[in-house]
């Protein structure tokens, strides 16, 4: 396919092919067949709808899935098991698998629970590092369902008023179906900003916006470099004055859903400098026609969007959006024209494949 010019060159890559490329890599290192076709899905339709800090795009594949199997953090032939169960609930061990399939099987498990008793909630212990969050809460749109999904990880993020860190990035992601306008989709750290987002700027060679990390001492850092080293971030809201508060106490809430209710434990609770070691999870699913039936809250949903959408916008805006609206448009596009990858990128994954031993053919 032909490049585009941003700051940087990119190449325009088949997601078909790359999810491919991606699967490939993951069998050759000892992943069954079928958990490394998940697992690629995951990071690819993250690429697809624009997350690139957590896709292919930032070589997340490499650095965190290929480099955890390769130094033993990560089981690349993990057997999750399910510890304590209820009609509409399962508390998982993800016996530290990738928690990219991990995500995929605890979802489907919560999704499967709520076709029958119409809510199916899953809390996961002992898995590492799923990727894109909205990734799991979509899979309960095609079912008429109203998915969430949250994780939490070790400490990165500093507490209102605080120095060290005490929780992860924890995200929060809540999907939901509509008719004829693009889902709902909610996909927010309780942090500024992640980690991955740090390391792609820095790519970039762009500085860092004030308030979402932090130096050494805890201070606000511009500088991508310097916050890549601290491994300090700001909770949502940067400061007191702005509600930092709000951040930190939903970054601890996902710590109770993912850590304490499933016992993998919470982010203050994991060594530090382990972001990409152990994970909990959280994952839900709750049935529509448990309320009301599906077709009139799909057009109500359609009415809101669009009601939200002639809302006059502000000047530099061209138009009002809902959750999800950009990531939609942006996965339509990219099904069409391909993902754009950094040249640099491209080069890191194609030493990956030679490093594995898998042909690289994403063009």
């Amino acid at each position: 396919m032909a490049t585009e010019t941003t700051q940087q060159e990119r190449v325009l890559v088949n997601p078909d092919k790359l999810r491919k490329f991606a699967t490939s890599v993951l069998v050759k290192l000892g992943v069954p067949e079928e958990d490394a076709r998940m697992s690629a899905d995951v990071l690819v339709r993250a690429d697809l709808r624009g997350v690139e800090t957590h896709g292919m795009s930032n070589n997340n594949l490499g650095r965190i899935y290929v480099r955890g199997i390769r130094e033993g953090t990560v089981n690349p032939k993990a057997k999750i098991k399910i510890i304590h169960e209820t009609p509409v609930t399962a508390t998982v061990d993800g016996d530290g698998g990738l928690g990219l399939m991990v995500g995929v099987r605890s979802m489907t498990l919560a999704i499967e629970k709520a076709k029958k008793s119409y809510i199916g909630m899953v809390s996961v212990r002992n898995s590492r590092h799923f990727g894109m969050a909205q990734y799991f809460s979509m899979m309960a749109i095609p079912q008429g369902m109203i998915g969430m999904a949250m994780t939490n990880t070790g400490p990165i993020v500093l507490p209102t008023g605080g120095k060290e860190p005490v929780f992860g990035t924890n995200p929060i992601a809540v999907a939901a179906p509509a008719g004829k306008e693009a889902p709902y989709c909610l996909d927010i750290g309780t942090s500024a900003t992640v980690y991955q987002k740090v390391i792609l700027t820095a790519r970039l060679g762009k500085p860092l916006p004030y308030g979402v990390a932090a130096d050494e001492e805890g201070k606000p850092t511009t500088d991508p470099q310097v916050a890549a080293k601290a491994r300090k971030l700001l909770p949502l809201g940067s400061t007191p004055e702005l509600g930092s508060h709000k951040g930190y106490g939903l970054g601890l809430y996902v710590d109770l859903m993912c850590g304490l209710l499933s016992g993998h434990g919470a982010g203050i609770q994991m060594q530090r400098g382990q972001s990409y070691g152990g994970s909990g999870h959280f994952f839900g699913a709750i049935r529509v026609d448990a309320f009301r039936p599906l077709d009139e809250f799909k057009a109500q949903m359609d009415d809101m969007a669009q009601r939200i959408h002639r809302i006059p916008p502000l000047e530099g805006f061209k138009q009002v959006l809902i959750p999800g609206d950009i990531e939609h448009a942006k996965e339509q596009q990219r099904l069409k024209e391909g993902i754009p990858l950094l040249s640099a990128v491209v080069a890191e994954l194609k030493q990956l494949a030679t490093e594995v031993g898998v042909a690289w053919d994403v063009t």
